[in-house]
């Protein structure tokens, strides 16, 4: 399972999702699941949870975006604990764990229970770099080689209205 700690990545100085961000909050999150989801098809059960402890319309419950889960953390909750509450449920029920989070203290949380953990910036590295493979190899010619850009307008739709806590 891999879990990421979606504004962690996002707010990661220099990265790309920081200078996206800066302009489109909306685009930002719409990137990184998408990026998730590439980097994770496969080969991971991935979820990405977001803080929104200060969204009263926040109920922390996920939703299923582009085969990852993606959960805004309920109201009064921080995504750290979320993010903790994960792992610990995984790792115990065996499986193995892999959290993507620069914060120290849930860094320190999470390897105390043989969870795994990975940088922003390490992760950052490595999705770029996925991203660059895929689009090397590309078999159809099309320039689009991300979910985000791939996505018909609808849906973009739904995930900015979800993200925003308007969801269903």
């Amino acid at each position: 399972m891999l879990i990421v700690d979606g504004y962690n990545v996002i707010r990661q100085p220099g990265g790309p999702y920081a200078r996206l961000f800066e302009r489109d909050p909306d685009a930002a999150r719409t990137r990184l699941v998408s990026d998730v989801a590439g980097y994770a098809y496969g080969e991971w059960t991935a979820t990405i949870v977001f803080d929104a402890g200060g969204n009263p319309h926040a109920d922390g419950a996920p939703e299923r975006v582009a085969g990852i889960d993606v959960v805004f953390s309920a109201h009064g909750s921080s995504a750290d604990s979320v993010v903790e509450r994960l792992a610990s449920e995984a790792r115990a029920s065996g499986r193995r764990v892999t959290v993507v989070s620069s914060d120290a203290q849930t860094q320190w949380s999470v390897m105390g229970s043989g969870v795994q953990r990975m940088s922003a910036r390490d992760f950052i590295d490595e999705v770029l770099g996925e991203d660059e493979l895929r689009s090397e190899s590309n078999p159809s010619g099309s320039t689009k080689s991300t979910l985000s850009e791939r996505l018909d307008s609808a849906t973009l739709d739904e995930l900015t209205r979800w993200s925003r806590g308007h969801h269903r």
